[in-house]
């Protein structure tokens, strides 16, 4: 098994998970940036068994606590899903900075 910087204490327990985004910018102040986060938990939901517990959506990060039975494999997932989806909804500046070719403050 590869290395990973995700940390599984027991996979049978849900875990609370943090996600940040790059320089902290605002991106969940839109509903359409929300639907994508959410359209991504319900498909982890129904397709990838993961049980959600709970959930705050933040403007600039995110808190979750989920239960799936091979957390370490499905989170990246989750995240990739959703910065896939945000060259359909953001800006252009904002989509560089996804891509580390700036600095926002």
């Amino acid at each position: 098994m590869g290395r990973s910087r995700y940390r599984v204490g027991d996979p049978k327990a849900p875990h609370f998970v943090t996600c940040t985004i790059l320089n902290w910018i605002a991106l969940f102040t839109r509903p359409q940036t929300v639907d994508i986060i959410l359209q991504a938990l319900q498909y982890r939901q129904e397709n990838a068994g993961w049980k959600v517990y709970g959930y705050v959506i933040l403007e600039n990060h995110l808190h979750l606590v989920v239960q799936c039975e091979n957390l370490v494999e499905e989170f990246p997932r989750f995240k990739s899903y959703y910065a896939f989806m945000k060259d359909l909804y953001f800006p252009p500046f904002l989509v560089d900075c996804f891509k580390g070719g700036c600095r926002c403050a």
